[in-house]
């Protein structure tokens, strides 16, 4: 709907998600996770979702 990352590289599926209480700690966790390095990124991915099966579907709203 609006162009962006997923849309640029093809990203069709959710591997990895957070929930948090509120859009400012959410904000606060996804700008330290974007100065992290990729395989630490790949890492928290794996440790919750080792097979990257696609999540969407998994979410509670």
């Amino acid at each position: 709907m609006v162009e962006g990352f997923t849309q640029k590289y093809g990203v069709n599926d959710l591997v990895y998600y957070e929930v948090h209480a509120n859009a400012e700690s959410a904000i606060t966790r996804e700008k330290q996770m974007k100065k992290w390095r990729r395989s630490w990124k790949i890492r928290l991915i794996e440790e919750k979702n080792p097979s990257w099966r696609d999540l969407y579907n998994d979410i509670k709203i």
